[in-house]
């Protein structure tokens, strides 16, 4: 039976992982995430902390786990596990192994008050800005995709349906109840999500393909294609149409010396003369 896992284990594995090229590691070496504070600070406007209750989370903890969610095109609950399970991550958080870790609903808290605030794409703007200010400039090309965001499935009547797609806002809707209001999701929406079954042994009947129903939300991210660097992210409910999301600003055409990589679903007619133009 294996001892437990101490604390110089638990540093010996670290500078395993710094000696391989930790590229998180890397990331926090060139951008001091301190920065992104005051703006955490403005933009979520803290109540009276001699209220009592748990502590917050820090913010710039969890602004870091909203980077880490965004570079991986991960769901939080995803994010969450993932900072608790891998060593890398941990460290990139200022984490040890005793400590707590923000979980999907507070990270889905932290991430909502920074849409209201209309801070959240200025934060990743500036983190390319300090990237590039490190003498970092991101040249290799992009890689755009995007991840199945699930979210949790509404139970709303039929005439509340109706309002959601006349585009109401969830206050129109419960004007009555802010509570209620304030739990109802009207962004997300419903998509299919097919996957390809195997191919069947020579003979055999081919299986059907599988249609999975999805509800929620689609996190378009585009990425230097070497070296991982975040370059724009959009997000857009699931039935959005992938392809649009590229002339809404997910390329950067000043900032590419290479091609753009495209999952298929970005691809049209329409929109191979952009890609081309994008990555000249």
């Amino acid at each position: 039976m294996s001892g437990q896992f101490g604390f110089w284990d638990f540093e010996d594995r670290l500078r395993e992982l710094s000696a391989e090229g930790d590229p998180l590691e890397r990331l926090s070496a060139t951008v001091d995430f301190e920065q992104f504070r005051p703006v955490l600070a403005k933009a979520l406007r803290r109540g009276d902390p001699r209220k009592g209750g748990r502590p917050p989370f820090d913010a710039v903890l969890k602004f870091k786990m909203l980077v880490l969610q965004a570079l991986h095109g991960l769901s939080l609950q995803q994010t969450s596990y993932l900072v608790r399970d891998r060593l890398s991550w941990m460290r990139f958080c200022g984490l040890g192994p005793g400590d707590g870790v923000p979980d999907a609903n507070t990270l889905w808290d932290f991430r909502e008050a920074l849409i209201r605030a209309r801070a959240l794409d200025g934060l990743f703007t500036r983190l390319d800005q300090a990237i590039v200010a490190a003498g970092y400039l991101p040249m290799s090309g992009q890689i755009v995709d995007a991840t199945l965001v699930a979210a949790p499935r509404q139970r709303n009547k039929e005439e509340e349906k109706a309002a959601i797609k006349q585009g109401k806002s969830a206050h129109e809707i419960w004007p009555d109840q802010p509570a209620k209001a304030a739990q109802k999701d009207v962004d997300a929406r419903w998509t299919v999500k097919f996957s390809k079954a195997k191919p069947a042994p020579e003979g055999a009947p081919q299986p059907p393909d599988i249609a999975i129903p999805v509800f929620g939300y689609k996190a378009h991210i585009a990425i230097d294609r070497r070296h991982g660097v975040i370059r724009r992210r959009l997000v857009s409910d699931a039935a959005a149409h992938d392809g649009a999301r590229l002339r809404e600003g997910l390329i950067d055409p000043d900032n590419t010396a290479s091609g753009v990589w495209a999952d298929t679903a970005y691809r049209s007619q329409a929109n191979e003369d952009f890609l081309r133009d994008a990555g000249k």
